[in-house]
């Protein structure tokens, strides 16, 4: 039998959030978007259906990050995969958040919930994190216009049905609804131009459509219109970084991070190739190491480092840092190229002496 949950968002001063905010179950450590909250902060969704949503980006997890491979060529960003489900009446071990980066959200412990319950979970609460500048809540939001608040909310469904992944020829309706969110988000900003989020959604209708300069554009407006709201240093980041133009994507990613360094914990394997790419070394080896603190890690952070390390003529930490990798990952492609490299290191430290 189906189950349907049902709640409501608020921020901590009791008003509803003034932009959509990404529903998320976390089972067995696990986060998966299974709703949006509407303009009143009210959410709904069926628990197991697949819910057909782009993944947030907290829910990229090992590998789904940038690479680096060596000097001469990397792999970029890609793209994130939605994670594993838990289908059926199972809640056991599972808890629902509100995932508004730069807030921290209540937790909503399911495991006690039973099919006959009260529908009704109540309120997640979200609190701004001390300490984090950035937000993913534009205050432009507060003083948008009824007209353009509700072209926004039309584009954003259409924004999140463009985005539901369909193949075949469900394709050309995705198309389709793309470019009717880009319509919609259009006029939101033509209302009122200082909407920040309806210009971070413009954007992201026009990647769905593979129109990169127009939704350069937009999420360059976004920025103008609150230069605190980090998405969009994020998505000009990674667009930066699938054209291997590394100056812009250091230089957006840094700022991204510096925006909010808790809620985007990819990022610091992303930055960290980046300002590799730039020579910026020092930057490049401190953000590594962020990523290697993760629990999740990636082992390629081990890898990145030691290249860093190297440039940085560092060779006793480059060796530790590629053996760990090696170690880590026995079946990686690459390991005849980290051998090698691991050789030549070991020959200047044996040059060197003790």
């Amino acid at each position: 039998m189906p189950i349907f949950l049902s709640g409501r968002v608020l921020m901590d001063d009791g008003t509803a959030p003034a932009t959509s905010i990404p529903i998320q179950r976390i089972c067995a450590g696990s986060p998966r978007t299974v709703a949006f909250t509407n303009p009143s902060g009210q959410f709904n969704f069926q628990w197991g259906a697949a819910p057909g949503f782009v993944p947030d980006a907290s829910e990229v997890g090992p590998g789904n990050g940038m690479r680096a491979a060596d000097d001469t060529g990397t792999n970029g960003i890609r793209g994130s995969q939605m994670s594993g489900g838990s289908n059926g009446a199972n809640m056991m071990g599972c808890e629902l958040i509100a995932n508004a980066p730069g807030f921290r959200s209540a937790r909503l412990d399911l495991s006690g919930h039973r099919a006959s319950d009260n529908p009704d979970l109540g309120v997640i609460v979200l609190h701004r994190i001390a300490g984090v500048e950035g937000t993913s809540v534009s205050v432009t939001s507060l003083n948008a216009p009824k007209a353009a608040r509700k072209a926004w909310e039309k584009g954003a469904r259409l924004l999140h049905d463009a985005q539901n992944g369909a193949s075949g020829p469900l394709r050309s309706d995705n198309k389709s609804k793309g470019a009717q969110a880009e319509k919609e988000l259009e006029k939101a900003v033509g209302i009122y131009p200082r909407y920040a989020n309806a210009w971070l959604d413009l954007g992201r209708a026009r990647i769905q459509q593979h129109l990169e300069g127009p939704a350069r554009d937009a999420f360059l407006k976004a920025i103008d219109a609150d230069g605190k709201l980090v998405e969009p240093y994020l998505e000009l980041g990674q667009m930066a970084a699938h054209a291997q133009n590394w100056p812009d994507a250091a230089r957006y990613l840094d700022r991204a991070l510096q925006l909010d360094p808790v809620d985007y914990p990819h990022l610091w394997f992303a930055d960290a190739v980046a300002d590799y790419y730039v020579q910026n070394f020092d930057r490049a080896e401190k953000n590594a190491r962020e990523a290697l603190k993760l629990a999740n890690r990636d082992p390629h952070a081990n890898r990145l480092l030691g290249l860093i390390l190297m440039k940085k003529q560092d060779y006793a930490g480059a060796g530790a840092a590629l053996r760990a990798y090696v170690q880590l990952s026995p079946n990686a492609k690459d390991l005849d190229q980290v051998r090698t490299q691991l050789k030549q290191i070991d020959s200047r430290l044996a040059a060197t002496g003790p």
